[in-house]
């Protein structure tokens, strides 16, 4: 079964990539595929949520249905727990830059972009308090009064220890950004 929001467009993996190969500017696009940290993270929620699967069958069988009714509820909301973290990310088309985090979206139309560029700063591994050194794609926003908000970092679950993976996405939003942003 595909997922098309697992993969990203194989046009990146070539030598002579171009910043934007799309056909379909209209479509959200995530121009790079989610890190190992994260796809393994959600493998493990989905196999916390086939065990709680069997425990709802096991519990249909022998007690009764509202029980398990209880348990499947709860797989589901794990599963789609995991699926909300396999789509956190940023996406692009050619109506703004969404940044989709696991509770929320914010979509910007490139009209209230003022820049997105890389800057080195203190980032979050991890998404966890801890900070170290590294790079960080911001957003800044004309509604925001310059307040730069973090799209992605080098730290972060997709690019944990593939800083070169980071390099081609930063560059790939920002070529989306300045070829958007003065329309």
């Amino acid at each position: 079964m595909p997922l098309p929001f697992l993969t990203a467009d194989r046009a990146f993996d070539t030598a002579d990539d171009v910043a934007q190969p799309f056909d379909d500017r209209e479509r959200w696009r995530r121009p790079y595929r989610p890190g190992p940290w994260r796809v393994g993270t959600a493998a493990l929620v989905l196999l916390l949520a086939s065990f709680v699967l069997l425990a709802a069958v096991v519990i249909a069988l022998t007690d009764g249905l509202s029980s398990a009714a209880v348990f499947f509820g709860v797989a589901l909301v794990v599963i789609a727990g995991a699926l909300r973290l396999l789509r956190m990310g940023v996406w692009v088309s050619a109506r703004g830059l969404r940044h989709v985090r696991f509770l929320v979206s914010r979509t910007t139309p490139w009209a209230q972009v003022v820049s997105v560029r890389t800057l080195q700063q203190p980032v979050r591994w991890l998404g966890l308090p801890r900070t170290v050194q590294g790079q960080a794609l911001v957003l800044v926003r004309r509604d925001r009064n310059a307040q730069s908000v973090p799209l992605m970092t080098t730290h972060n679950a997709d690019f944990l220890g593939r800083v070169a993976a980071f390099d081609r996405a930063a560059d790939s939003v920002e070529a989306w950004a300045e070829e958007h942003r003065g329309r």
